[in-house]
């Protein structure tokens, strides 16, 4: 689900030449507290017909009285990991966690200049302190936009239409993370906080996000992939809600809530013809000469990591695309996240060398798909007697998307992490925007 907020309209104002860019360049900001508004932080309740001014209600919590700050942070290397954490992962069985919101993950996007001014993400993230004693109690990763690319919401109408009322739409606010359209909280409340006291501070960063916009004086914030439990202190606020449409793969054989012990068993719940289907395409890659295989923590190899991005980049290239992610982000979140991701390779037999392969993250109820990436055939791996061993298996060396291997995409990116996710009895898997075809 995702949601925005319209601020006042601008003239004049773009990526290069907006006083925050501008402030920004060849140096960081330091940390910058929000300004309580009365308008903006007083409540709006149809119980009462009281003016006076509540924003000072808003800015304490119920449970001790302690007063809270609201500051924006220019790089989440600013703030403690394990705070950060406390607020993105709480240690609350019941509360699903997803691994894009882990500090390591969106510090190997600063860290790597995958996210950066000079790439149109500013980080800007939002926190949420208690006064006393300094504690981290809510948190939304925020970045200053100024395009719409690498969010996979494609709002490009909006800002034409903006710019024609007279106004300019970039930059903007946009609490996410970058370049992953998959589905998690975006106002991020420390753990074990009782439900009045995360009210507060869930409402602090929404109100923090408006608030923002008026003291940057920027168009819009817009919250995209959050969940639906926050559409409602994000409405209460004016936001208005904007549904998208994804297709997910949930493991529960038809008609129970038991699920799959098996790919096999998921396999029987599909019609004959489907199933047919499904069992020749994945017995295709092998009569190829490829082996499929899946590694996840030590088992993936530094070298792994530096051939699959030389598949991304290969991949963006065919479709026309841009590969957000530098080299140095996958290094980074090898040394720091091994043991969330979950790689599916294809390599060629007796060599051993690898074609084509897919990254998952491994999150405490889904499995999420990512990128893929697959060498051409002339060029894989460098090497030309594959180029060779390609066209004398007669290896379709025109296809885009799988290297010229029939439904190797589907095996490495679908059918493997289908597979994957019954073994580690996840409730679902999410292969990322799109259509259809990824159920």
């Amino acid at each position: 689900e995702d949601i925005m907020k319209m601020g006042m309209a601008r003239h004049g104002a773009s990526t290069t030449t907006h006083p925050f860019f501008r402030a920004c360049s060849g140096k960081p900001l330091p940390p910058r507290s929000i300004r309580k508004n009365s308008r903006l932080w007083k409540t709006h309740s149809s119980k009462t017909t009281s003016t006076s001014d509540t924003s000072e209600t808003l800015l304490t919590l119920p449970s001790s009285g302690a007063s809270i700050s609201i500051e924006t942070v220019p790089s989440i290397d600013e703030i403690v990991q394990s705070e950060w954490d406390a607020c993105a992962y709480p240690q609350d069985e019941r509360a699903e966690k997803v691994p894009f919101l882990k500090h390591s993950f969106l510090a190997a996007l600063e860290s790597s200049k995958s996210v950066s001014r000079d790439e149109g993400w500013l980080p800007l993230h939002l926190v949420v302190k208690s006064e006393n004693d300094g504690k981290l109690l809510g948190c939304s990763p925020l970045y200053m936009k100024g395009h719409s690319m690498g969010e996979y919401v494609f709002d490009q109408g909006w800002a034409q239409a903006f710019q024609r009322a007279g106004g300019s739409y970039y930059p903007k606010l946009q609490s996410a993370v970058p370049f992953t359209p998959v589905t998690g909280s975006r106002l991020l409340v420390r753990g074990g906080l009782d439900e009045d006291d995360r009210k507060i501070v869930s409402s602090a960063l929404a109100r923090g996000l408006i608030a923002c916009c008026h003291q940057y004086n920027v168009s819009s914030a817009h919250v995209t992939f959050c969940r639906g439990e926050e559409m409602a202190t994000f409405r209460e606020l004016g936001y208005m809600p904007r549904l998208g449409m994804q297709y997910h793969w949930e493991n529960r054989r038809r008609g129970t809530e038991e699920k799959y012990a098996s790919f096999k068993e998921f396999e029987m719940d599909l019609k004959q013809s489907r199933r047919k289907n499904v069992r020749q395409e994945r017995k295709r890659p092998a009569k190829d000469g490829l082996r499929v295989f899946r590694a996840t923590g030590d088992d993936i190899k530094p070298d792994q990591m530096a051939d699959f991005y030389e598949m991304y980049v290969a991949q963006t290239e065919k479709k026309w695309g841009r590969d957000y992610l530098r080299r140095e982000f996958f290094d980074e979140i090898y040394e720091t996240m091994r043991d969330d991701i979950m790689f599916v390779f294809a390599e060629q037999e007796g060599t051993g060398r690898l074609v084509a392969g897919a990254i998952n993250f491994i999150g405490s109820h889904a499995l999420y798909g990512r990128n893929w990436g697959c060498l051409p055939p002339e060029s894989a791996a460098g090497d030309a007697n594959l180029s060779k061993l390609f066209r004398s298996m007669g290896v379709d060396t025109g296809a885009q998307m799988s290297g010229g291997f029939k439904h190797l995409h589907f095996e490495c990116c679908y059918y493997q992490a289908i597979e994957a996710a019954i073994e580690l009895g996840l409730d679902r898997v999410e292969a990322g925007a799109q259509g259809e075809h990824k159920i």
